[in-house]
């Protein structure tokens, strides 16, 4: 016969048996997952999300939510993620603003490295230069000269400051010792949308945000970055071609989870992501706008973050950027 305290631990084990289930032993995920885009809706960042999302709701069996959280180049959306719960449930999709911001600011809400949990490298593409078509130029050459004959004339849009598309432009500035005015948005969508309705005159843009604008002759494409020509504008040259080499401008988008996250839960999420980057339609549209798809463990997730930190701090400093 069981004794008076026996009885009772059995009673208290029944109990928390019959209790409905707090998660324990169930497979992740068991509820929707939030991936937040610290940039407004219609630039790379959220085009290539976009793309993946229905795909990933498949495979991961819970919906995936797309959260755009604009602002300070990336860094309110993704100051979320680093004080969010290490869940797995929260994550963000950041580009190249995530290693260019520690070498840009002074003090960032956050520590770039310390505070995050790499998943996969989601893609890389590299940036256009274009032009609103009442801009005097037909080519890189005419711009250059141009903005030299009328310095400070010229402005340019940007996804906000520090980020890919700024970075392209002020490294082609001093490179070209030229003379531009900066106006910055939240995100490379709403730029992009300055420039085609000619409230600015130029900027440097992810392929999927302009790719139609400038195959329909709305924006004139003067040089892409890379080392060799874009599968998704083909008659676009790049600027070394153009006579202006160094533009080392690409962008690349990873996505990250809260420091802590466990590891069985980012092996969930990275197999989901790896899976969808090599699914043969899902690479081609990527391709065809312009990116090229990665999908890589965490450690090499990782390993990029770091190669990328220490490219834009040399970046940074060697072309005397500063945020104003």
């Amino acid at each position: 016969m069981l004794g008076k305290s026996q009885r009772s631990l059995l009673l208290l084990l029944s109990f928390f048996l019959c209790m409905p289930s707090l998660g324990w032993g169930q497979s992740f995920p068991i509820h929707s997952i939030r991936i937040i885009i610290p940039f407004a809706p219609g630039g790379g960042t959220d085009n290539l999300t976009r793309i993946m999302a229905p795909r990933l709701n498949e495979l991961l069996g819970q919906s995936v939510v797309i959260d755009n959280r604009p602002g300070a180049s990336g860094q309110i959306g993704t100051d979320m993620v680093a004080k969010s719960a290490p869940d797995g449930y929260t994550v963000a999709h950041v580009d190249t603003s995530f290693t260019s911001n520690p070498s840009l600011y002074g003090k960032l809400p956050y520590d770039s490295v310390k505070d995050f949990a790499p998943v996969s490298l989601l893609a890389s593409a590299p940036v256009v230069l274009i032009v609103h078509p009442s801009v005097p130029a037909q080519n890189l050459k005419q711009l250059l000269k141009y903005a030299r004959t009328n310095p400070g004339q010229l402005n340019f849009a940007t996804g906000g400051a520090g980020s890919a598309t700024h970075l392209g432009v002020e490294l082609m500035k001093s490179v070209a010792g030229i003379n531009l005015v900066h106006i910055p948005y939240k995100g490379s969508g709403p730029a992009a949308s300055a420039v085609l309705t000619g409230q600015v005159m130029m900027m440097m843009a992810s392929p999927s945000a302009t790719r139609q604008h400038i195959l329909a002759s709305k924006l004139r494409a003067l040089a892409i970055t890379g080392n060799r020509r874009n599968p998704a504008l083909p008659a676009v040259m790049t600027f070394s071609e153009e006579g202006l080499p160094g533009i080392d401008a690409g962008t690349y988008w990873v996505e990250i989870a809260p420091a802590t996250t466990a590891r069985d839960i980012l092996n969930v999420l990275n197999s989901a992501l790896v899976r969808v980057l090599h699914m043969a339609d899902i690479r081609k549209r990527l391709i065809d706008l312009g990116f090229d798809p990665l999908g890589t463990t965490p450690e090499e997730c990782a390993a990029n973050i770091q190669a990328e930190l220490a490219k834009w701090s040399r970046v940074v400093t060697s072309a005397k950027i500063k945020i104003e």
